[in-house]
């Protein structure tokens, strides 16, 4: 997988300024306020960036939060994390490993089988039918 690097002028021509503020400067859309969030279509949720996928319907699951919740990415390389301690607090950021978009956060209070539940932002997501090439 080739990283896509562009500059900020370039991402707000192609983004929404919702998309924009969320997906590159790690913004986060008020609470069940998401196209996404009550959402039961099947499919494929990609990165609203540059079409990567990352997680299937099959894992989503009503948490309550507000946002899409998921159990689990795709597989173990969709999705990447890194440690954000910028409210205080030690959170656990998702971005695209593609594209480095800000996706939400991974919390350890999420349903069997993995406990895990990926707290993510419906702006930063499309969702497909079926993974695109």
């Amino acid at each position: 997988m080739s990283k896509i690097n562009k500059s900020d002028t370039e991402w707000q021509q192609q983004l929404s300024p919702e998309q924009f503020k969320v997906c590159r400067k790690k913004g986060t859309e008020m609470a069940f306020s998401g196209h996404y969030y009550t959402c039961q279509t099947q499919g494929v949720y990609q990165c609203v960036c540059c079409g990567h996928a990352l997680f299937s319907s099959d894992a989503k699951y009503d948490s309550g939060s507000g946002w899409p919740s998921f159990y689990a990415p795709l597989n173990p390389e969709a999705v990447a994390t890194e440690t954000d301690g910028s409210l205080g607090v030690r959170r656990v950021e998702v971005h695209c490993p593609q594209c480095d978009a800000h996706l939400g956060h991974v919390f350890e209070d999420g349903p069997a089988p993995t406990g895990l539940r990926y707290c993510i932002n419906s702006v930063a997501l499309d969702l497909k039918d079926e993974i695109e090439s």
